[in-house]
C-alpha cells in the first residue's frame, strides 16, 4: 500500500466527513457496471469476507448473483428494493444503503473484475500493446 494515504472528502449538511482511499485486495469483486456514470465510486465486494460467513449458495441460488464479476444488473433502486445485496444491506442483518462510502470505496476509474484473479492477469497479459 502506498506511504501516502490519500483522503475523499464527504459534505454532508453540518459535517465533513473523510474516508481513505481504499484498495482492492486479492479476490474482491470490484463493480463498476453504473457507479461512475452516477458520480459514484466504484463498489469493492469483498468476496471471502462475506464467503467465511456464509455457504455460496445463499448469494449465488437464493438471491441470484451470477459467478461473473459484473454479470447481473445491480441498481441502487434495486438494492433499495431488497434485491441483491439488499437482502442483508437493509439496516437490520447489515448496513443499510446511508452507508455509501462503506461499498462504494474503489479507486475513481478501477474496471469491473475480480482483482488480481489468475484469469484477469491472464487476460491483461495476452492483450497486444497498442
Amino acid at each position: 500500500m502506498s506511504k501516502h494515504i490519500k483522503f475523499f472528502f464527504l459534505l454532508i449538511p453540518g459535517l465533513l466527513i473523510y474516508t481513505p482511499a481504499v484498495h482492492a485486495e486479492y479476490g474482491d469483486v470490484v463493480i463498476n457496471n453504473y457507479s461512475e456514470e452516477a458520480g459514484m465510486r466504484p463498489v469493492i465486494f469483498p468476496h471471502w469476507f462475506h464467503r467465511i460467513r456464509f455457504r455460496c449458495k445463499v448469494c449465488h441460488a437464493d438471491l441470484g448473483f451470477k459467478f461473473e464479476a459484473g454479470g447481473n444488473e445491480i441498481t441502487m433502486l434495486k438494492i433499495i428494493d431488497g434485491e441483491y445485496c439488499g437482502a442483508c444491506h437493509n439496516g437490520e442483518v447489515a448496513w443499510s444503503v446511508e452507508s455509501c462510502n462503506l461499498c462504494h470505496s474503489a479507486k475513481p476509474g478501477t474496471k469491473t473484475q475480480v482483482h488480481e484473479s489468475t484469469i484477469s492477469k491472464l487476460l491483461t497479459r495476452s492483450k497486444p500493446k497498442k
